[in-house]
Formats: structure tokens, C-alpha cells, sequence
């Protein structure tokens, strides 16, 4: 549930980022930069998701034993 709504909002700022950069393409550096930007941020909540994901079906004594073997 936390990780569909999480994808889901995920999904609606990337649709709305894209729709911003689509309505105002100008072509200039700087757009290029935010850009590159944005597809930084999307990878990095992308591995924030699948790490969630993870957790979310993860068994409870899988998850002991990695939390177990970070500490």
C-alpha cells in the first residue's frame, strides 16, 4: 500500500516535470542542466522505491538479518 502510493506520487511529479520542460523547450543550457537534474533525482527515487518495495515484501527474518548485519 505505502509503496503504490509512493509510486504513485513519484509517477504524478514526473509527468508534471515532464509536462513543464515539453510547454517551455527552449533549448538553452540551462534547460539542459535541470534536466539532467531531474533524471538524477528520478534514478535516486527509483532506487528509493525498489529499496522500499523490498521491505515491504520482504520476510521478517530476512530483513532481521540484513538490519542485523548493517549495524
Amino acid at each position: 500500500m505505502v509503496v503504490l502510493i509512493v509510486l504513485i506520487g513519484v509517477g504524478a511529479g514526473v509527468v508534471n516535470n515532464w509536462m513543464k520542460l515539453k510547454h517551455e523547450s527552449s533549448g538553452s543550457v540551462e534547460d539542459a542542466a535541470e534536466l539532467e537534474s531531474l533524471r538524477a533525482e528520478v534514478a535516486a527515487l527509483k532506487r528509493r522505491v525498489a529499496t522500499l518495495e523490498r521491505l515491504a515484501i520482504d520476510k521478517d527474518t530476512h530483513l532481521r538479518d540484513e538490519i542485523s548485519r548493517l549495524a
